[in-house]
């Protein structure tokens, strides 16, 4: 955990800490007090943003107003952090090592950590890990400076390209799309840079393309759009079609014109996003927080805090998994209907 994630983990601790205080003085019921943590990513992707208006969604600290009185309508004594991180593998380990309690994933990272095979082959499965909720598509962005001369991923070789950390899932759907084709590490100048970073080496022409894995529009590419002449390399052809024929947990969607600023959209291909957790977590938990994810009043939390919140419903919240669900999210499911 980093020095940012710790400060925002104490101060809300102490936060939360005072507030029942307060109600303790108050005289209200002495309610007990839970933390959960939800792993996300770079501060400057989806998953951070998103993760925040979940955490706020799911949280009900001692002391607050319930839900039929106009405060919260998350879990009662719940306190959510939402904790940036290096992504989707980093998240998987971690929840794996208890470090986190939930995490964002990319749908083929979670596959693989499941079954210890793709980018995990050769180690334990994790066995423990299971879904909550699939939450919305997951773009693969190909941001390269105009003056690169880049129109397609074979104009990448001998360039300077940011694959993302080795933690995150960009670097993983990064080089399975450079094999696509024909393509290695060792055919480009590889840098591994969250995406912050790596659109203010663009900005400063110190790098020509980026790889980023993540909802549009995100803020970081917004910026970048914004402040550069940079385009959106199309991820399209027969390469293409025989990495989906071989990986079917990738799936053709464009990022349309307009999404930023001045940028023309481009074919590309799309994986899921997906909250895990650990079979450990105790099952009537996981079924309250997977209740409160679907209140009505999430709902409205979810459509103001990212534009892909929107995309995150309850009727697409089981396309696309490929793990088993944790015992209480089924539970939810099959009290709504969704499971029969």
């Amino acid at each position: 955990m980093g020095i940012f994630t710790k400060t925002i983990a104490r101060a809300t601790q102490a936060a939360v800490l005072g507030a029942a205080l307060v109600a303790g003085a108050s005289g209200l019921q002495a309610q007990e007090m839970n933390f959960f943590s939800i792993g996300t990513g770079g501060t400057g992707g989806t998953y951070f943003p998103l993760g925040g208006a979940i955490a706020n969604a799911i949280s009900n600290p001692p002391g607050s107003r319930s839900c039929e009185e106009g405060g919260s309508c998350g879990v009662p004594g719940l306190v959510a952090i939402a904790q940036s991180s290096r992504g989707s593998v980093a998240n998987v380990n971690a929840i794996k090592s208890g470090i986190l309690s939930s995490g964002f994933s990319q749908s083929d990272v979670a596959y693989w950590a499941y079954s210890g095979t793709g980018t995990f082959e050769g180690q334990e499965p994790m066995q423990e890990l299971r879904a909550i909720a699939a939450l919305y598509p997951e773009h693969i962005h190909l941001v390269a400076s105009k003056a690169s001369g880049i129109a397609s991923v074979a104009d990448l070789k001998g360039k300077r390209v940011s694959l993302d950390e080795p933690g995150s899932g960009t670097y993983v759907d990064a080089k399975l799309i450079l094999g696509a084709f024909g393509l290695s590490e060792s055919d480009v100048t590889v840098e591994n840079l969250k995406p912050g970073p790596a659109s203010d080496a663009i900005r400063n022409g110190q790098l020509d393309a980026l790889f980023f894995v993540g909802g549009y529009p995100t803020g970081t590419l917004v910026e970048l759009a914004s402040s550069a002449d940079v385009v959106l390399v199309p991820i399209s052809g027969p390469e293409v079609d025989a990495m989906i024929a071989e990986y079917s947990f990738f799936s053709k969607d464009p990022i349309p014109d307009g999404v930023y600023q001045g940028v023309a959209g481009a074919d590309t291909v799309a994986v899921g996003a997906q909250w895990l957790t650990s079979a450990n977590q105790k099952d009537e938990l996981i079924y309250e927080i997977t209740k409160a994810l679907w209140n009505d009043n999430t709902r409205k939390l979810l459509d103001v805090g990212h534009a892909k919140g929107k995309n995150v419903t309850k009727e697409t919240a089981l396309d696309g998994i490929g793990i088993p669900l944790h015992a209480g999210a089924e539970k939810f499911y099959r009290e709504v209907g969704l499971i029969k």
